[in-house]
């Protein structure tokens, strides 16, 4: 069967990425002691080409490859989430790679992992997520090991055990689904259910469950968050922060397009399971936070409380709720992203460990520094005027009118609890004499990283009416 050119007009910027790839590879084969500059050079245009074919394209909906694939605006605003992180995250591993010399294989397996995140978003079956969910689990496997040290090495095993493991609960969950309607296609399993109802019996409860664990691995949702902090804690700090931001919401773009694809019709039952997920997540997030004292470590438990707070928009998942998620996964990227540059600087080349104390005086010896994790703990803790803000806001605005008043009630405490462990950090930066501060690196780079992360947190939580109204016309297609 010959593919019409249309369809793959449809995957443009997927095509570019992995173009991308195979050239920085292939320079970095042909070109061995060469600095790692051209590399990254070549890493940004692709990413900045695959932006601009996306913004291109913004317009209708289509669906191509046998209904396998569908390029919406929804898909279109999660690939600009996707394609801006890879960027942002390829310039914070500037440093690292000048010093390791291996910025080929690195750049190779993150533009190869932005490929799989960007097939999650697209997929209109279950396969198709699938391909992209491995693809990017594989390069993340390899990415997390990447430094040479006994943790990045049990970082690495502990994701490829515990990442397998639930591929295959996610796996038999596409079987159960595909055993009970016959297809793997979103729409078709959504028409089967709307069809005949008596086909939503055990099996079809089965496979969503299992999907769900699959995913919910993914997402580090609680239970099967005990994998994600070692992970995060172990990988280059470059790469947790990308496994924090970028696979999150690849995630949580293929639970909306599943849930709302296939599963709707179940939703009086899966949004009860949903319901406990978040608020169970959300709490074990933010209370094991607070007793963090490296600031890795601390921010991997607060990333395991936001998904415990995306979680609260997938139970109010209409138009809204659908909407507030992908504006919370915006900003969520910004800020994190901003949080772990700090970080890397602060502790350039491995001194200090990502301890609490390495940020005693640090608001007083290095100003902007002091001043952009300010912007980005005071946004993670959901304070005006902040981005963060705003998103809860939006977020929860959306639980309640949907009647789930309770969660949201839940949720405004957890915000609460967490502000304890963000000003913390503002505590030690201001109010507490100075400790051994490491010389800090003068970088342009990851000083622009920093200005483009504090500006969109502040920027979108001053003026979020723009963003908003564009996501509300940003829905999946059922």
């Amino acid at each position: 069967m010959v593919i019409p050119i249309l369809d793959f007009s449809l995957i443009l910027p997927e095509i570019i990425v992995v173009a991308t790839a195979l050239v920085v590879l292939l320079v970095a084969v042909l070109g061995r002691g060469q600095s790692a500059g051209t590399l990254i050079v070549l890493s940004l245009v692709g990413l900045a080409a695959a932006i601009i074919a996306t913004v291109v394209g913004w317009s209708g909906n289509a669906t191509g490859f046998n209904g396998m694939v569908v390029d919406d605006q929804f898909s279109r605003f999660l690939r600009l989430i996707l394609l801006s992180v890879a960027a942002l995250v390829v310039l914070l591993s500037y440093q690292d790679l000048e010093d390791k010399r291996r910025a080929g294989e690195y750049l190779t397996l993150l533009l190869f992992a932005t490929f799989g995140m960007m097939i999650m978003v697209l997929g209109a079956d279950l396969l198709m997520i699938f391909l992209g969910l491995e693809t990017m689990s594989i390069c993340l496997y390899v990415l997390a090991g990447f430094q040479r040290r006994a943790t990045s090495n049990e970082s690495s095993f502990k994701y490829f055990i515990l990442g397998a493991f639930s591929t295959g609960f996610f796996l038999y969950g596409i079987a159960l689904t595909f055993g009970v309607t016959g297809s793997t296609q979103l729409p078709l399993i959504h028409q089967k259910f709307a069809e005949n109802p008596d086909t939503m019996g055990v099996l079809a409860y089965a496979g969503l469950g299992l999907i769900l664990i699959g995913l919910g691995f993914k997402i580090a949702a609680v239970p099967f968050h005990f994998w994600s902090t070692d992970v995060y804690d172990g990988a280059p700090t470059a790469i947790t922060a990308f496994m924090i931001t970028a696979s999150k919401a690849a995630a949580f773009a293929a639970l909306i397009r599943i849930l709302t694809g296939a599963f709707f019709d179940l939703n009086v039952d899966w949004v009860p399971v949903l319901w406990v997920l978040a608020a169970v997540t959300m709490t074990v997030g933010n209370l094991v936070a607070i007793a963090q004292n490296n600031i890795k470590r601390m921010l991997a438990y607060s990333s395991i409380a936001h998904a415990g707070y995306l979680l609260v928009g997938l139970v109010a998942l209409d138009a809204q709720g659908a909407s507030a998620i992908m504006y919370y996964l915006m900003i969520y990227a910004l800020m994190n992203v901003g949080a772990f540059a700090v970080a890397i600087l602060i502790n350039h080349r491995g001194k200090g460990w990502y301890q609490f104390d390495a940020y005693r005086g640090v608001g007083h010896r290095y100003p902007f520094l002091g001043a952009m994790m300010a912007i980005f703990m005071l946004s993670l803790a959901g304070i005006p005027p902040t981005g963060g803000f705003m998103a809860k806001f939006y977020l929860f605005g959306a639980a309640v009118k949907t009647g789930h008043i309770t969660l949201v009630v839940i949720a405004v405490l957890n915000s609460a609890i967490s502000v304890y462990y963000y000003l913390r950090v503002l505590v030690l930066m201001y109010m507490q004499p100075e400790g051994e501060v490491n010389p800090v690196p003068r970088s342009a780079l990851y000083s622009l990283v920093l200005v483009i992360c504090a500006v969109g947190v502040l920027g979108f939580g001053l003026f979020p009416g723009a963003m908003i109204t564009l996501l509300s016309q940003s829905l999946p297609m059922l």
